[in-house]
């Protein structure tokens, strides 16, 4: 609705649509998803990670797009590159981006590449192992 910008952030209940009555507050959620993933439990390895992203990488690019691309990406780096991991955060952000095309931004399948701010951290699960 290109209105919301940093309010979902300050809690702006009563944002409403430019030039309209339709209230913001019923399309928004202030309660995150939270998961719990006890790191002691498990061995990780270099490659094992956690990808916390905005929706500008999560709007255009699946669970299942993104894994690939990790696991595709993460081998291929030195593993005592201490770089790898913003290197793999980089080129999620260029995947969800696309190429500059006729029609605008586009990524695989010709669909349209992510319009939105992109952020996204690649975290390394490896240093869980010491919690144990």
């Amino acid at each position: 609705m290109a209105t919301i910008g940093v309010t979902r952030g300050l809690g702006d209940h009563d944002l409403k649509v430019h030039d309209s009555n339709i209230y913001i507050k019923p399309f928004l959620s202030s309660a995150p998803e939270v998961r719990v993933y006890d790191l002691s439990k498990y061995e990780h390895g270099a490659d094992d990670v956690l990808i916390l992203a905005t929706d500008g990488l999560w709007d255009v690019l699946s669970n299942e797009e993104v894994a690939e691309a990790i696991t595709q990406f993460l081998p291929n780096c030195d593993p005592d590159d201490p770089h790898r991991y913003t290197l793999a955060a980089q080129d999620l952000v260029m995947r969800a981006r696309g190429v500059l095309k006729d029609r605008g931004w586009r990524i695989s399948n010709d669909r349209l590449g992510s319009g939105d701010d992109i952020s996204v951290y690649v975290i390394p699960l490896i240093h869980g192992n010491k919690l144990s």
